[in-house]
């Protein structure tokens, strides 16, 4: 890799980063789903850097976006940790998978690898970790009421985690997959400096 390209590279995943830092701040509520769970879709830059220029390129989107949330965390950094676990479980397997097959298709089954395991880590992580910490500011009755209040047979934590945030952490990933898809191509001449070169 050239100089020229090395710069490129770093500046791009800058920018990135910093478009990822804009989309956290944009989070807002969505139906059917209690009002502290908030749509954002900041890793969707970090998607398009894995594409673009490989897996940790995209993983450092995500680091960059989480150092920058660190500032206002309420959870003693902790939340934030696990929302970089996140992210990173969801671009770094597409990166990956993308970077042995550069095509659409390749580029599809790593963003639905990603975003799979990124939904089924998060009802392990929300579990053991998130939730725990958010019983130090709100009881886990109240927690459990509010996804009561959308579903009256949930019962426990477990149920609410695969019933709700589960699907919901699936299909924000597949907004971003979505996204990408359509705005990938267009982008990535202007990603790697050239206007011959194109994505799959």
């Amino acid at each position: 890799m050239t100089t020229v390209s090395k710069t490129r590279k770093l500046v791009g995943t800058a920018m990135l980063a910093a478009v990822s830092v804009v989309l956290m701040f944009l989070a807002f509520p969505v139906p059917l789903m209690p009002s502290f769970i908030k749509l954002d879709l900041a890793e969707l830059p970090a998607l398009i850097g894995a594409f673009a220029y490989g897996p940790l390129a995209g993983a450092a989107v995500c680091l960059v976006k989480n150092l920058v949330s660190l500032m206002k965390s309420s959870s003693g950094g902790v939340g934030t940790l696990c929302n970089f676990l996140l992210g990173v479980l969801f671009v770094v397997p597409a990166g990956l998978i993308y970077k042995k097959n550069r095509t659409r298709k390749g580029a599809l089954i790593g963003s639905l690898v990603g975003a799979a395991t990124m939904a089924i880590v998060s009802i392990f992580v929300n579990y053991y970790v998130v939730y725990p910490i958010y019983t130090a500011f709100m009881p886990m009755e109240a927690i459990i009421g509010m996804y009561q209040a959308i579903n009256p047979k949930v019962q426990n934590l477990w149920q609410a985690l695969i019933w709700f945030n589960c699907p919901f952490t699936f299909i924000k990933g597949l907004i971003s997959v979505a996204i990408t898809f359509i705005i990938y191509k267009p982008l990535s001449p202007f990603l790697k400096g050239t206007n011959t070169q194109r994505a799959e």
